[in-house]
């Protein structure tokens, strides 16, 4: 190959790159999104899941989430009381250096509340993660079956 073809190759390769990590959640701040996945809903209200791992040296704090599939986004805790489900709002969630946040059925996810229209398996969800440092991180939730546990 030319050096003149090289150079334009790579020229032309390198932006796509970075939009490839960028659209698989990445961002500059060392935080890497990853496992992300919404349950197909069954009422007005979804869940979507995901984890947060920190590979910078700063912690970071997940302060909002938005989707313009829903009225309202929030993060929530789920756990068990005896025999009684108890869920949760969270305000925020610390993300520390070095360290990952899973959120996951059965514990921490994200609640969308008042869907506009119904989560359908085989649909991608649009969130935006708002990091108190990172800023916006903008991921895609692609929606699996109502039973789904895991992605």
């Amino acid at each position: 190959m030319s050096g003149t073809l090289r150079l334009f190759s790579i020229a032309f390769l390198l932006p796509l790159f970075w939009l490839a990590g960028a659209q698989a959640g990445d961002a500059p701040s060392g935080l890497v999104i990853g496992d992300v996945w919404a349950r197909a809903s069954v009422t007005a209200t979804g869940a979507a899941y995901l984890t947060i791992e920190n590979t910078g040296t700063a912690d970071d704090i997940l302060v909002e989430v938005r989707s313009p599939v829903a009225e309202k986004v929030e993060i929530h805790d789920m756990s068990m009381d005896g025999m009684v489900m108890k869920m949760r709002k969270v305000d925020s969630l610390p993300v520390k250096a070095g360290e990952s946040v899973k959120l996951a059925p059965g514990g921490l996810h994200i609640m969308l509340i008042h869907l506009k229209t119904p989560l359908s398996e085989g649909m991608s969800v649009p969130l935006t993660l708002v990091f108190q440092t990172a800023g916006g991180v903008e991921v895609s939730a692609p929606v699996q079956a109502a039973g789904h546990m895991a992605h």
